[in-house]
């Protein structure tokens, strides 16, 4: 079992920048073989998968967030990142991390991102 858990998610003006951290509770040999994810789900809306970064480092992302958005990565910390630049607010949701490998899918409580003047 992984446990993740989100944090740096809040209130910011349109063009602004925040930082989602996604901590997860799993030794560093566990967790450097997952694939991590940063989804998003908007009221009313389907969850969207936002991001990916492998276990090798490569990097996915949806075509919204292209040039805005920047995955990483940490296996020392086992933590992931999501930098967020030149926020819209058709970006606000609740941002969810994801933990998958094989079979196995595990989920953050999420944090909400809120993008309004």
């Amino acid at each position: 079992q992984v446990q993740l858990v989100e944090s740096g998610g809040g209130l910011v003006q349109p063009g602004g920048s925040l930082r989602l951290s996604c901590a997860a509770a799993a030794s560093r040999s566990i967790f450097r073989t997952y694939t991590m994810n940063w989804y998003r789900q908007a009221p009313g809306k389907p969850r969207e998968l936002v991001a990916t970064i492998t276990s090798g480092g490569n990097i996915n992302y949806v075509d919204s967030v292209k040039g805005r958005f920047n995955i990483s990565r940490d296996n020392a910390k086992t933590t992931v990142y999501l930098q967020m630049s030149s926020l819209k607010p058709e970006d606000t949701a609740v941002y969810y991390c994801n933990a998958a490998r094989l079979t196995m899918n595990y989920w953050g409580q999420g944090t909400q991102v809120t993008v309004s003047s």
